[in-house]
């Protein structure tokens, strides 16, 4: 990628839109509505977790089947995936959301029971693997899939940047665990992550509108490959705008492609 310099007016209009959707009236059409359901950390986490490992399709779709999964879990993930009984688990059984389903649900919640006899936070389950997010996001796949039984299908549903994925989900999730201001939308409730590091979120809205406003630059920018690759090029250039808090510019990326529709 050639490195663009940032223009003052395009930096201008992008710190509007982050301004207009940073707030708490973003909250409730968007996924992140549904951690926002809780106060306790470890259910922000669990809560956060499933809803951005949904987050493919219709807005309303995720925030719907994700209530109704912590519904299943009495509102209360993390007291119920680290001290449920067997005959808990049965009320998972008829829970799926597009190609997620019993099995990988079940793998999740026992990776959250072992994760969390071990550790107070999930946040270790990323930060004790490395330094960068890419190292982060690799080592915390391996991580995820190192029990016994982990079933082959439900590696899907958890990306890596070593399989040149965007890992759009989990950078979206670190997004919001990781980013603090004072607009109370993301929580930031992770300290030994700098926002600074964090990887923009990338899919095809956000492609769309990076590619149009020629954000990003290559050879041939009709056919624009959206890879891990596309991630970080993207957020080095919204490091000139701010190095501080790149990603802050999701608000503005995402907004533009998914709701003003550019």
């Amino acid at each position: 990628m050639k490195k663009k310099d940032p223009d003052k007016n395009w930096r201008k209009f992008l710190d509007s839109k982050v301004e207009q959707y940073n707030q708490p009236s973003f909250i409730a059409e968007d996924p992140i509505s549904v951690p926002h359901r809780f106060s306790k950390k470890q259910d922000i986490e669990i809560a956060g977790f499933f809803a951005a490992t949904f987050a493919w399709g219709n807005r309303i779709t995720i925030i719907k089947k994700s209530n109704e999964l912590m519904k299943l879990m009495d509102d209360a993930p993390h007291a119920f995936c680290t001290g449920h009984t067997d005959n808990d688990l049965k009320k998972l059984l008829s829970f799926k959301h597009r190609t997620f389903n019993t099995t990988d649900l079940l793998y999740f919640i026992e990776f959250f029971k072992w994760h969390y006899s071990k550790h107070k936070s999930l946040e270790t389950a990323f930060t004790l693997h490395g330094n960068t997010i890419e190292e982060m996001l690799t080592g915390f796949h391996h991580y995820f899939f190192s029990l016994e039984d982990a079933p082959p299908r439900t590696r899907k549903h958890i990306a890596s940047p070593e399989k040149g994925s965007t890992c759009k989900r989990l950078n979206m999730f670190l997004r919001w665990m990781v980013r603090r201001d004072d607009k109370g939308v993301d929580f930031g409730i992770w300290k030994q992550i700098s926002p600074a590091n964090l990887i923009c979120p990338i899919d095809l809205h956000v492609a769309r509108v990076a590619k149009r406003f020629n954000l990003l630059w290559f050879k041939n920018a009709e056919n624009l490959t959206v890879n891990w690759k596309t991630a970080t090029d993207l957020t080095e250039y919204l490091r000139t705008l701010d190095p501080e808090d790149p990603v802050k510019y999701d608000f503005a990326l995402f907004t533009l492609g998914a709701i003003e529709k550019y």
